[in-house]
């Protein structure tokens, strides 16, 4: 048998009338950018999440930048992102003009840890960047705190975290903004490259829709430096399409989860995620933590069972930013890399192939 980690044809041919009609109608009215399809997609993904507003936008990287601009963070700044996770925060602070300073992450919903951040904060702290990682909030209440405290800004990096959900609020609610992407594999994909910001305030809505526009709300109307930065369209109509069936994806995703974690909860030396039964976990990712992690994908890679591993370079030891302290300030991040592994998991995936799965990692640990 051989199971793909992700297989977005599935998805697709589920729905494939309903998507190829959205996309035939932009064809058809030939209104490639901008226009009734892109607001309405805007308007519906904010309502979903509780919040007031959206900025579609042409990834969750572009997503980061804008706000970070738009929050006029730049040369001399510093800004707190963690260690364990995609760079694009990272990049970003770099690209903004500002230094990126890596925190450490806990080790239950491997967010960043609020003890390491406090650490890492200076008289040149502008902001935080948290991930909602794999689907969960993270600690957002203590680190919103902690902004508060030290008057930071908090932008939650919500690339991930699609319809996460903790005591009745969403991404968005907590900082000053969130980001998200759309890219194909997303909880909520495209058919390409997508992003969105969320937030609740009003002007600071309008300020990232100007920087992302060329400066401006409309045509020729250049109030400020900005870039070129906005939701097509066709990915827009594609969108509004899936944005009905997400809740029902979750929920299966939910169910497949279940019972990854209940028949893997008795091997010895395999963790399973951390799930608080009052939050809403997306399970965007499936990820468990063994320290046999190299020898187990191995394991599954010869049984026809594709793996992946978010990630396996974090992101203070890459080569992009090489930092010397590594294994002293990121104790739990250097442990992550080398343990974690993603397991394949979306609504399409067959009884016979959830089975599968879970005999094979049984198999290896016996």
């Amino acid at each position: 048998m051989e199971i793909p980690f992700l297989d977005l044809k599935r998805q697709y041919l589920s729905i494939k009338p309903e998507v190829d009609a959205a996309i035939q109608s932009v064809i058809d009215e030939h209104r490639f950018i901008g226009g009734e399809v892109v607001s309405s997609f805007e308007k519906a993904f904010a309502k979903a999440h509780k919040v007031k507003y959206c900025i579609g936008l042409g990834n969750a990287t572009d997503a980061l930048f804008v706000i970070l601009k738009s929050l006029g963070i730049g040369n001399g700044d510093e800004v707190i992102v963690p260690a364990h996770g995609w760079l694009s925060a990272a990049e970003m602070v770099s690209l903004s003009g500002a230094t990126p300073v890596f925190a450490d992450v806990e080790m239950k919903r491997f967010g960043l840890d609020p003890i390491s951040v406090e650490e890492k904060i200076t008289a040149r702290t502008k902001a935080i960047i948290p991930i909602h990682l794999y689907g969960q909030i993270c600690e957002i209440e203590a680190l919103a705190e902690l902004a508060k405290k030290h008057n930071l800004y908090l932008i939650e990096d919500a690339a991930q975290a699609h319809f996460a959900e903790k005591d009745g609020k969403m991404p968005g609610s907590w900082g000053i903004a969130s980001a998200f992407s759309f890219y194909p594999s997303k909880i909520l994909g495209a058919f390409g490259d997508g992003g969105a910001i969320l937030t609740n305030d009003d002007i600071f809505a309008n300020q990232c829709r100007m920087f992302a526009n060329h400066g401006g709300l409309s045509k020729n109307d250049h109030q400020v430096k900005g870039i070129n930065s906005r939701l097509d369209t066709l990915q827009a109509a594609v969108l509004n399409v899936k944005l009905k069936y997400v809740g029902e994806w979750i929920e299966a995703r939910n169910r497949i989860a279940k019972r990854y974690s209940e028949a893997f909860a008795a091997i010895e030396g395999i963790i399973t995620p951390a799930v608080n039964e009052t939050e809403t976990h997306n399970f965007h990712i499936y990820c468990i933590r063994t320290k046999r992690r190299d020898a187990l994908k191995a394991h599954l890679q010869n049984a026809g069972i594709s793996t992946e591993i978010h990630y396996p370079l974090a992101s203070p030891l890459t080569p992009a930013f090489n930092s010397n302290d590594w294994l002293e300030n990121f104790p739990n991040s250097s442990q992550l890399q080398n343990e974690v592994l993603s397991m394949p998991i979306y609504p399409e995936l067959t009884e016979a192939e959830i089975g599968y799965i879970i005999e094979k990692v049984k198999e290896f640990k016996q």
